[in-house]
């Protein structure tokens, strides 16, 4: 598996249950965040720049390590400034073909609405598209970025934060893992981790309803590419 999001706790946040459970099941995991999260920590506003960074990194690793994942890779733009741009598809193109994963995750980027109470970040967006760009043609044609790496085909994407979901993920197993993760990112938790926790399983419960399931992520699917 290979995990491509904007910021430090997106990934956790997003599907960070799925994680901890295929963790469990030894997948090797790779996530990584585009970001630096260095405008993203509210609650810490005292904090100057360069120190946001360094506790954001920490928080970044500190639940990557606690979810199982196998590497953390931090591409370090600046929040606000990431763009699917060239250079942030070769970078991610480096990443799934190095890392040759049969899935990828990241975030949707077609949704930008989340109904009538808010809509998507930017950087959601950009990350989300140009994970799927990166993906397919580029990872799987050796035309596209030649080096040493030899092209590989991604089999499936899961596409998280969806207005179009047609797949759940059982996360029965994943679900405590991923509030303690999400927690261990505490310069985002602004309600406290007892909210947190009741949210997330909230949440959880939602996208298994009209299933067999307690708990579960839903995810937009998409079959490799072309």
């Amino acid at each position: 598996m290979l995990a491509i999001y904007a910021h430090p706790d997106d990934a956790e946040i997003s599907c960070g249950g799925t994680i901890a459970t295929w963790a469990k099941a030894n997948s090797a995991i790779r996530l990584v965040v585009c970001t630096l999260g260095d405008k993203g920590a509210q609650s810490k506003g005292s904090l100057s720049t360069s120190e946001k960074i360094k506790l954001r990194a920490e928080e970044a690793q500190n639940s990557a390590h606690h979810l199982g994942i196998t590497e953390l890779v931090t591409l370090g733009y600046p929040d606000g400034e990431v763009c699917n741009d060239e250079e942030l598809r070769e970078k991610l193109v480096f990443q799934i073909r190095d890392h040759r994963p049969d899935v990828l995750l990241c975030p949707d980027p077609t949704t930008i609405f989340f109904g009538s109470g808010f809509f998507n970040h930017r950087d959601h967006r950009e990350v989300g598209m140009a994970s799927l760009d990166a993906a397919f043609p580029a990872a799987r044609l050796d035309g596209y970025f030649p080096g040493e790496l030899s092209s590989h085909s991604v089999q499936m994407a899961l596409l998280s934060a969806t207005n179009t979901p047609d797949v759940i993920v059982d996360v029965a197993t994943g679900l405590s893992g991923k509030i303690e993760a999400v927690a261990m990112h505490s310069s985002q938790v602004e309600y406290g981790e007892l909210w947190l926790g009741q949210a997330l399983s909230n949440r959880a419960e939602e996208a298994a309803r009209g299933s067999n399931l307690r708990y579960a992520e839903s995810f937009r699917m998409v079959q490799g590419g072309g």
